[in-house]
């Protein structure tokens, strides 16, 4: 169709009309819109008809312990593991990790639902590859498969006999007079220790939708996270046995979702799809790692990986495609510079953005053409397809997902307002009542109420200021790490970081980072760090300032947790650093090799602490 640029009027080549999909889109948000919005879910202990107990691992007992630390670690996630391992090679080790699972894993300990996979290449996902001397099987490792290596680190660098696992923190306190945090847990431990490293996670604490009559059902209720192989048989690689004579809902169709339903597909009498907002759905295209790619490994192989991923990923001209997958091509494209033969960059703002616009739309538009091609029910096409911006919602890669729907015992049940309600023998969705034996919610972990409600438990530093009243209009940090008024405490989840896709190459990032700062604090008799105001303030400035393009973008977007469930203020992203990663930890590195620390206030130790 004819459309050009509002400033060059260059023209574009592209076959649909911008103005129609973005009063599509405008449509499709207001269907999903809520005045409950953000109070939609509720954790699994909210619903006493779900069960919220560890399946996978038997109770521990032990006694209550007091501790006397340089470093406590809360989570046994990769993000913990990293810290685990960096302090252990900077030579620390007299340091405690907490986790409330039953091994290492975070959230590849809990999701062992069928069919769970990483959608980053495994070989740049999975931390410590050469460290620990492994190579992943496939180019995306089954969840078991990232699990068992989460339990390789722990081994190589002795991490189970530091770590407490079935444990919570409930407490946690900086004291002033000692220099100390004191961190209690549901055990009735208490650890006091010198340095505090937060790595609970953003996937911690399941969700379901708060619906009318969940209490009246008579059947199976279960949370992906929490899966039930005595009721469906089977394993994470499928032959549920149980479920041939079963009637089964799956609730969501994110990315949990769209993994699971080809498995519950193929064992299930029948299976409804229970559909509120449609994924972005692409090929994956698995494979096994290649025997001669794998023997031609050098040493530094996976650190040159991850750096040709983030440079092609944040803009930056590298030689080859060592990847070569999805998120690749995707990044690229949207830049929008195949549209047009002069460079994106020489021209003027507005032509630039609308590039950025009709780019998305282009990869939105051939996602769409993709369902066409797969799946046979016209009626069930039209419901499959995403009416929002192509990024405003994680895409999903999965090969099976589309054609699950060609076959005849799979209904899709689409409503943009969710489930109108449970009774006693089934769900009712768009006004119909679907009879079921069992009720499987994929509807992921809460990403809203903060730390404290996600994660238990608050974090009270000088003066018994809360970090969760700190942090209510927005993560407040200096480079992401650390935080004024809270010393020696250090964050290590997604707060003003940068960061595209690969959350597990963040973490290693941070923790790497922060044990080295631990270290040169122990080594040199020192007792607090802690950013200037002024340092943080300037972070945090250039933080939100980095995201001002993108408002537009996530207020247009479907209510999602990218956007906040529709409040764009909220969105997950207002708190990263929105930023080449490549720049990012240049500039991180930079920082440390200067050796100035300007930023940080640096006290000396009052007290003393055995230093291992």
């Amino acid at each position: 169709m004819a459309f050009t640029l509002p400033e060059s009027n260059i023209p574009l080549d592209i076959d649909f009309d911008p103005e129609y999909l973005r009063q599509r889109f405008a449509e499709d948000k207001q269907a999903r819109l809520r005045k409950d919005q953000l109070a939609q879910f509720q954790g699994l202990s909210d619903v006493l008809e779900v069960d919220d107990r560890d399946p996978f691992s038997e109770p521990i007992t032990r006694e209550p312990v007091t501790e006397e630390l340089d470093v406590l670690v809360l989570g046994g996630g990769f993000g913990g593991l990293t810290a685990g391992a960096y302090l252990m090679q900077n030579g620390i080790t007299n340091f405690r990790m907490v986790e409330y699972g039953g091994d290492y894993g975070g959230t590849w300990y809990w999701n062992r639902y069928p069919g769970v996979q990483c959608d980053i290449e495994s070989h740049i996902y999975m931390p410590l590859l050469e460290e620990t001397g492994y190579v992943p099987s496939q180019r995306y490792a089954d969840g078991s498969e990232i699990f068992e290596h989460a339990q390789r680190i722990g081994r190589h660098y002795d991490l189970y006999s530091r770590t407490y696992f079935q444990t919570r923190a409930t407490h946690a306190a900086w004291d002033e007079a000692q220099q100390r945090w004191e961190v209690t847990t549901d055990r009735g431990d208490r650890f006091r220790t010198k340095f505090f490293m937060r790595c609970n996670g953003a996937l911690t604490k399941p969700q379901l939708p708060k619906v009318p009559g969940i209490g009246d059902f008579q059947g199976k209720i279960f949370h992906t996270s929490r899966w039930d192989y005595a009721y469906t048989g089977g394993t994470q690689a499928g032959n549920l046995e149980n479920l041939r004579d079963k009637r089964v809902a799956v609730v969501g169709t994110g990315a949990t979702g769209v993994q699971v339903v080809p498995y519950l597909a193929q064992d299930a009498e029948e299976l409804v799809v229970v559909q509120r907002t449609p994924s972005v759905v692409q090929p994956r295209n698995n494979r096994k790692t290649d025997p001669e790619w794998k023997a031609s490994l050098g040493p530094g192989w996976q650190y040159e990986r991850h750096n040709n991923f983030n440079g092609i990923i944040s803009g930056h001209e590298v030689e080859g495609n060592h990847v070569d997958d999805g998120w690749t091509h995707l990044f690229p494209a949207l830049g929008g510079q195949h549209l047009v033969d002069t460079p994106v960059g020489d021209l003027p703002a507005a032509d630039q953005a609308t590039i950025a616009e009709v780019a998305d739309m282009q990869l939105l538009m051939g996602a769409h053409a993709r369902v066409d091609e797969i799946v046979s029910d016209p009626a069930t096409a039209e419901g499959l397809k995403p009416w929002f911006g192509y990024m405003c919602k994680r895409p999903c890669f999965n090969d099976e997902y589309l054609d699950t729907f060609n076959r005849p015992n799979v209904t899709l049940a689409a409503s943009p307002s969710g489930i109108d309600g449970i009774t006693a023998t089934g769900i009712v969705v768009a006004g119909e009542h679907h009879e079921v034996d069992c009720i499987v919610f994929a509807t992921g972990f809460e990403t809203g109420s903060g730390p404290a409600g996600i994660y238990g438990y608050d974090v009270i530093g000088r003066e018994g200021n809360s970090l969760q009243e700190y942090f209510s209009d927005g993560a407040k940090t200096f480079h992401g790490f650390f935080t004024h008024g809270f010393p020696n405490f250090v964050e290590l989840g997604m707060t003003q970081t940068a960061y595209y896709v690969n959350f597990v190459y963040m973490l290693d990032r941070k923790a790497r980072h922060s044990a080295r700062l631990i270290k040169h604090m122990l080594d040199n008799g020192l007792g607090t760090f802690e950013p200037t105001l002024e340092a943080e303030t300037g972070w945090v400035r250039k933080v939100r300032e980095s995201n001002e393009p993108r408002m537009a973008y996530w207020g247009a977007c479907t209510p999602g947790y990218y956007n906040g469930q529709g409040d764009v203020s909220k969105a997950v992203f207002m708190d990263v650093y929105n930023s080449s990663e490549i720049d990012f930890w240049n500039m991180i590195e930079d920082w440390w090799e200067a050796g100035q620390f300007d930023e940080l206030t640096l006290e000396p130790s009052r007290t003393a602490l055995p230093v291992g």
